[in-house]
């Protein structure tokens, strides 16, 4: 913040590039006030929504029915851990070619780079709880669903929490940028019209919103996460 104001203050550097910190905190706060963020920040939110929703519950039964054999686990885990490193962002012109450029692709978008976290979270959870639970859990006339209920679940549950944080932030992250490349509305497209009118103080003012609700939403996810843990 103080290398902005300086940049932009005593550097000389134009505004047109570069607004100064305190034009853009008067539109984040004028905006606010309007409510104009509100249409985008709904079809964003719808967006990311919908992923998460389709991706974690995918991701876990993917990663729970995999986990039950060690042979799978050694086929799946380094075929998702290699499919998860590719930048899946380079395949949306796909998407928009077979979705259009409204909220389908991003979903798309969002659940593809999220459900590989979650899957690859939710196998290594419930693949490496230690054998002698399960034995003594057997042993003492377990049945399958109590075995999952009481011995499996709570093993695995802290790991899949992670997977899921790591996968809402990706699918919010994958989503924005989805929009910034082809998108009717949601918050990218609201930076890049900014940006393309050279409204660079409200977008520098919409950047600053997004990057408050990708925080925010780690906060929640965290906080949600150590609840768990601790549960």
């Amino acid at each position: 913040m103080v290398l902005w104001h300086l940049a932009t203050t005593v550097w000389g550097v134009s505004g047109i590039l570069l607004p100064k910190p305190a034009d853009v905190l008067r539109e984040l706060i004028a905006e606010l006030k309007a409510g104009r963020f509100l249409g985008d920040l709904r079809v964003t939110l719808f967006e990311l929504v919908a992923a998460f929703a389709v991706s974690s519950t995918a991701g876990i039964a993917t990663g729970y029915f995999l986990s039950r054999s060690r042979y799978l686990i050694r086929v799946f885990d380094p075929l998702f851990s290699g499919i998860y490193a590719i930048p899946a962002i380079l395949f949306f012109p796909l998407y928009v070619l077979f979705f259009g450029l409204g909220p389908e692709s991003k979903i798309a978008m969002g659940i593809t780079i999220s459900f590989f976290p979650i899957a690859l979270n939710t196998m290594a959870g419930f693949g490496n709880v230690e054998k002698i639970f399960i034995i003594a859990a057997r042993s003492m006339g377990c049945s399958n669903y109590h075995l999952f209920r009481w011995v499996l679940l709570p093993a695995a549950f802290p790991v899949i929490l992670t997977g899921l944080r790591i996968g809402l932030i990706l699918a919010f992250l994958s989503i924005l940028g989805s929009e910034t490349i082809g998108s009717f509305s949601g918050l990218g497209h609201r930076i890049v019209a900014l940006a393309e009118g050279m409204d660079t103080a409200r977008m520098f003012a919409y950047i600053a919103f997004a990057v408050v609700i990708a925080m925010i939403l780690n906060v929640v996810v965290t906080f949600l996460e150590a609840r768990g843990r601790r549960a």
